[in-house]
């Protein structure tokens, strides 16, 4: 991207610009157009680097207050989701980071922010579950009047964007991640995930280091003898969290777990990874693009996690050359549901009035808990949600106030790719539901693990069921019940 000034010259980037008024010309190859477009922006009130960095203003998530800023003003909305602990006023202190922010902002309309819990965001007297998180990113993109972003997550930001894509394909232009991971803790099946002893002892280091450079060597190694950007990121860090809140937010990080989710993704999905990188193994980001329909993995030389240490250049690159080309609509039909199907146990003297009334009851309260109703009967009732912790206190909702009128249930949830047309769902996710339901006992809410693996650090404990399979369905499959 080159931007012209008024007698003719080019500037490679913006941040190359004087503060006298340019004029920015760009090409954007969309699926609206049926050729190149060119726009002609008046820059005269884009900041330079040294000048004032954007506004701090905050979007209402539920109870809890989330910090934003928006910049730039390109033709597609882009949202970063950060990593572990992030500061959006004090990032804006150290150069290379600026540098990246104002890059993005000079072919998009950049959206940041603080995830609950961390930075300017308010804190959460529980830990955030990835679905909270999701409700956070919906929240500042209504708070700034975006349908549609291209959703960018680093790091353990990019858990919380792969989910958000799964969930919700039709306000995600496309997806990007860096350095990111599907699972945090090793098993046999995911083999470069770190130990238990090294989630251990970066526990411990949160515990006696945090308010030093923590991470620094593995996180930023080409910097990790600069003084200036040692003490810079030690006071990042700190303005980010506390230590008691890093240290539980590294424990929320080690129970995610997102494969199962990777296959429901349907909108155009970039990886970037870095083939050395000391936090995340390349093994990672190969595993998460060959377990996504249609991705695009770039590998780049360095061994920095962090994106905006080393070579910028070509992560920035790549992102350009991958907006510009993701104009198409994704396919809303296929969305990363949960499922709730719920089956009334019947009495051996039923008059039919029971299906009736719970028939009204059920369809409250999935209404309170945002779901859609998929499917209801005389024995049988389906809905579908967006988000597992919804789901799980639904079912056990509906259970309760049935209970009240003297009908017992049973209920079964999954998560997983759902074909829907209108509110009506079908596909495997709904039948394995089904069968799940059919496993419970009485008065029992059982669910697969592909829910569970979602909603660490909620506060719903479970017991383990041990371990089925559905036939043609889902192998190895992990049941539990809410307790």
């Amino acid at each position: 991207m080159k931007f012209c000034r008024s007698d003719g010259t080019t500037l490679e980037h913006l941040e190359d610009a004087p503060t006298e008024i340019l004029t920015k010309r760009f090409t954007a190859d969309t699926e609206s157009s049926a050729g190149l477009a060119t726009t002609v922006l008046d820059t005269a009130r884009v900041r330079t680097t040294g000048d004032l960095k954007p506004e701090t203003r905050y979007a209402k998530s539920g109870d809890i207050n989330i910090a934003y800023q928006v910049l730039g003003s390109g033709p597609v909305d882009l949202i970063y989701v950060p990593g572990w602990v992030s500061h959006l006023e004090y990032g804006w202190e150290e150069p290379s980071l600026a540098r990246f922010y104002r890059r993005l902002a000079s072919f998009s309309r950049l959206i940041l922010f603080d995830k609950r819990g961390t930075g300017l965001s308010d804190q959460s007297t529980n830990m955030p579950t990835l679905e909270q998180r999701m409700d956070d990113v919906r929240a500042v993109m209504e708070a700034v009047h975006s349908e549609r972003a291209v959703v960018f997550g680093m790091s353990e930001g990019g858990n919380m964007a792969m989910l958000f894509a799964a969930t919700y394909p039709e306000r995600t232009i496309a997806l990007i991640t860096f350095g990111v991971f599907a699972k945090r803790i090793y098993d046999a099946e995911y083999p470069w995930a770190p130990t238990p002893e090294e989630r251990q002892k970066f526990y411990d280091a949160i515990e006696h280091e945090w308010g030093g450079p923590l991470g620094v060597e593995d996180l930023a190694p080409s910097m990790a003898h600069d003084e200036r950007f040692r003490n810079w990121w030690a006071s990042y860090q700190r303005r980010s969290a506390s230590p008691r809140a890093a240290l539980a937010l590294a424990q929320l990080n080690t129970s995610i777990d997102v494969r199962h989710v990777l296959p429901a993704i349907r909108v155009p999905t970039l990886i970037l990874h870095r083939r050395e990188d000391r936090d995340s193994n390349i093994e990672e980001g190969r595993y998460i693009a060959s377990h996504i329909p249609g991705a695009t993995l770039v590998e780049l030389p360095g061994e920095d996690h962090l994106l905006f240490v080393g070579d910028q250049d070509a992560v920035l690159r790549e992102v350009e050359r991958f907006i510009s080309n993701s104009g198409r609509t994704a396919d809303v039909d296929s969305v990363l549901g949960t499922v709730l199907y719920i089956a009334t146990i019947p009495k051996t003297k039923d008059d039919g009035s029971d299906a009736g009334r719970f028939n009204v009851l059920a369809k409250r309260e999935v209404e309170w808990f945002k779901g859609r109703v998929s499917e209801a009967n005389d024995n049988e009732f389906c809905a579908i949600f967006d988000g597992p912790i919804r789901a799980i206190r639904c079912a056990r909702a509906i259970r309760d106030s049935a209970l009240e009128l003297g009908i017992e249930t049973k209920a079964g949830l999954h998560t997983g790719l759902c074909e829907m047309r209108g509110d009506h769902a079908s596909g495997a996710a709904v039948e394995i539901s089904r069968r799940v339901a059919d496993r419970a006992a009485a008065g029992e809410v059982l669910l697969t693990n592909t829910v569970t693996d979602l909603v660490s650090g909620s506060e719903i404990v479970f017991s383990n069921r041990g371990a089925c399979n559905f036939e043609g369905l889902l192998k190895d499959c992990r049941l539990s019940a809410t307790v």
